[in-house]
């Protein structure tokens, strides 16, 4: 029987350059906002909140009705500030880190309010897609909310967050490579049906940065290729209605060295190098991930971090009980076994974990 297209919410409003801040108010009023909420994210408030009240109250005449920091992402917190805004409030915009901006886009959720994303940190492409990872009864859950109405980044602010948040964009792009295979491993054994759409935008989202020349990470123009990237892959998992297309066997090692690491790295760090062995399992675009990240110096970062094997050797054993329903390459037991020989054999994985 075939089926019938579904319909894809994609933002109406992306801005991604230089000085965005300083026209902030402009482009909300533009697209039809005249009272709003703020939420900064922790320790986020310094960072930009003068420029950011300036144009919108200054310069575009935009009423604030509440300017809040969101700080604890449990469920309940959430939904007791939900549930007290302003009557009168027309969106929710979010400023900050991936927590903070998994709240802000869980309380304008809650009240059927559009998100505006601002993210001042690229460290995964949460910024641009509909999910949230918030804790439900004190365990960390991913949730279901809706994609943003507006993205607005500034690359200057992005530029000058700590080195650590550009290697984990780096890491959660480059995990769409494994992932992809891993979606179409479970179509091949009939678990699934990949919607090649979103798998296009998946592969884009690569490739548009590990093709580009550069000089350093920091450079203008590739933040912003990194930027465009998370956003092509918030958007591709919109498409196929999960996360599959940017999420397979990498993605559950990452979620499991969460339940196992007393501190873990960030989630992009993580993925990074578990993308990397995945690639290795799956013998796909060994070579051109192994460049890669050795030239962006993602891998020297890591081997700074003291990661264990060990963590790994357990992420990998318990990875298939993530999620189950999925029938990635981590979920055969050969294929878990590859993993854990390659983990100890390979070169690379030998010099940047302890």
């Amino acid at each position: 029987m075939k089926r019938q297209a579904h319909e894809v919410a994609i933002p109406v409003l992306l801005e991604v350059g230089d000085q965005v801040l300083s026209h902030f108010g402009e482009l909300l009023s533009k697209a039809g906002f005249s009272r709003i909420v703020l939420c900064f994210g922790e320790g986020i408030r310094p960072l930009c909140e003068p420029q950011i009240i300036k144009s919108l109250t200054e310069q575009a005449q935009l009423e604030v009705l509440d300017n809040r920091d969101v700080l604890d992402n449990s469920l309940e917190s959430i939904a007791s500030i939900a549930f007290t805004l302003p009557a009168r409030t027309e969106a929710i915009v979010g400023i900050g880190g991936g927590k903070g901006l998994d709240i802000a886009k869980y309380i304008a959720f809650l009240n059927g309010l559009p998100f505006i994303s601002v993210p001042t940190s690229v460290a995964h492409d949460g910024f641009a897609s509909s999910g949230c990872s918030l804790y439900v009864q004190g365990r960390r859950t991913s949730v279901p909310a809706r994609m943003p109405y507006g993205i607005l980044v500034d690359l200057g602010l992005v530029r000058n967050s700590p080195i650590q948040f550009l290697y984990s964009g780096l890491g959660d792009i480059l995990s769409k490579i494994p992932a992809i295979f891993d979606w179409r491993f479970e179509e091949s054994l009939g678990a699934t049906r990949v919607n090649d759409f979103a798998v296009m935008m998946a592969k884009k989202s690569v490739n548009s940065i590990v093709r580009m020349p550069y000089t350093d990470i920091r450079e203008f123009f590739f933040i912003k290729e990194i930027v465009d990237s998370l956003t092509l892959s918030g958007i591709a998992m919109e498409i196929a209605g999960s996360s599959a297309p940017a999420s397979g066997s990498e993605h559950l090692i990452s979620h499991a060295l969460d339940q196992i690491m007393e501190r873990p790295q960030l989630h992009g760090i993580q993925v990074g190098v578990a993308a990397y062995l995945m690639c290795l399992v799956q013998e796909h675009r060994v070579e051109r991930v192994r460049k890669f990240l050795g030239e962006t110096g993602f891998f020297d970062f890591v081997a700074t971090l003291g990661m264990k094997r060990e963590d790994f050797e357990r992420a990998i054993d318990l990875a298939p009980s993530i999620k189950p329903s999925r029938r990635t390459y981590l979920h055969l037991p050969e294929m878990r076994e590859k993993a854990l020989h390659l983990l100890r054999s390979d070169e690379t994985l030998g010099r940047i974990l302890t």
